[in-house]
């Protein structure tokens, strides 16, 4: 089974009225991390790389990486995706790569800080939506911005999404996703109290335009548990509460299809390393706490594919390629 179109993947996720997890990725262990509870779960995917994750692994390894996934996981049905892309030549250095799905963040400008007009996001979107489809590649499309910075991506402002606005949007971009603000934040430091979320932001959207898959950033959980491996372990993270698990399901519940996490993977790495190593000083072997890594991201992701309610729906649909999804947007 190729790579899949994150289009097909999200619509399906709306007819059987589930979420699908976005992983973020920079290395082997993650995605064979994320690939195990796929497999086990028997859940659709999206792996998700940012720019930074393209600069790290020099972009050719992620394709690869990719590649390795649908090899080893052939009845899985995977997507290829790039994470905030700040701009058309982005996108188009991600779809030559393979990818199957690209966002294009226009909410902000290319350095990924300034928030940018509606017309300014209009019109950029737009430009990649023309481009993409042709090559039958979707689009992730963003109104409104989160707190918090991750990976150099933010303005540090919450901007909540006008549902007026995201109908407009929709409309004149075309888009096959969009990432609503709801008051979700970017980064581990997310609140420092447990976070209120406009839903009804979410309902206004859907009873208007029904057939978008919508899109949850900024949505890991940040399990305190974590926090107490790593600091158990020599870690010096402070206080910090992420989006809780009720609030998430309860999103699902009103209509987003899309969920990304990238701060509970690096946590749950970043803890079982530091626990490994703390328990076995003369450990020097990278695969034995690299392999401890790759176990706690399988546990963390297996756990919410269930939440999500991704898990038991891999074999639901047969899988489109990018050519027919090309005769799809022609």
């Amino acid at each position: 089974m190729p790579l899949v179109p994150m289009k097909q993947m999200l619509d399906e996720a709306i007819k059987g009225d589930y979420g699908v997890g976005a992983y973020n990725v920079n290395n082997m262990e993650q995605i064979q991390g994320i690939m195990r509870a796929a497999s086990e779960t028997r859940s659709p995917v999206i792996i998700q790389a940012s720019r930074g994750a393209l600069k790290y692994t020099n972009m050719a390894y992620i394709k690869y990486l990719a590649a390795a996934a649908v090899e080893d996981n052939p009845d899985i049905p995977i997507v290829l995706h790039l994470d905030h892309g700040n701009s058309l030549e982005t996108c188009k250095e991600a779809i030559e790569l393979g990818f199957t799905s690209v966002m294009i963040d226009g909410s902000l400008r290319e350095d990924s800080k300034t928030p940018t007009t509606f017309k300014e996001n209009v019109k950029v979107t737009r430009e990649v939506v023309d481009y993409a489809h042709e090559f039958g590649v979707s689009v992730e499309g963003e109104l409104g911005t989160l707190g918090g910075i991750e990976d150099g991506v933010g303005s540090g402002k919450v901007m909540l999404t006008d549902p007026e606005e995201a109908v407009k949007f929709i409309k004149l971009t075309g888009v096959d996703a969009l990432a609503l603000a709801i008051g979700t934040s970017h980064g581990a430091y997310k609140f420092k109290v447990k976070p209120t979320l406009d839903m009804d932001i979410i309902n206004k959207v859907v009873e208007k335009i029904p057939g978008v898959p919508l899109v949850m950033h900024g949505s890991s959980s940040v399990p305190q548990e974590l926090i107490e491996v790593i600091n158990k372990y020599g870690g010096r993270l402070e206080k910090t509460m992420g989006v809780p698990m009720e609030s998430i399901k309860e999103a699902i519940k009103r209509g987003i299809r899309k969920i990304n996490v990238d701060t509970d993977g690096r946590l749950a790495m970043t803890g079982a390393i530091r626990k490994y190593l703390g328990e076995n000083p003369d450990a020097f072997d990278p695969r034995t706490y690299f392999g401890a890594a790759r176990e706690a991201v399988y546990q963390t992701v297996k756990g919410k594919m269930i939440d999500f309610g991704t898990a038991g729906h891999a074999g639901d649909y047969k899988p489109m390629t990018l050519e027919e999804m090309k005769r799809i947007y022609k």
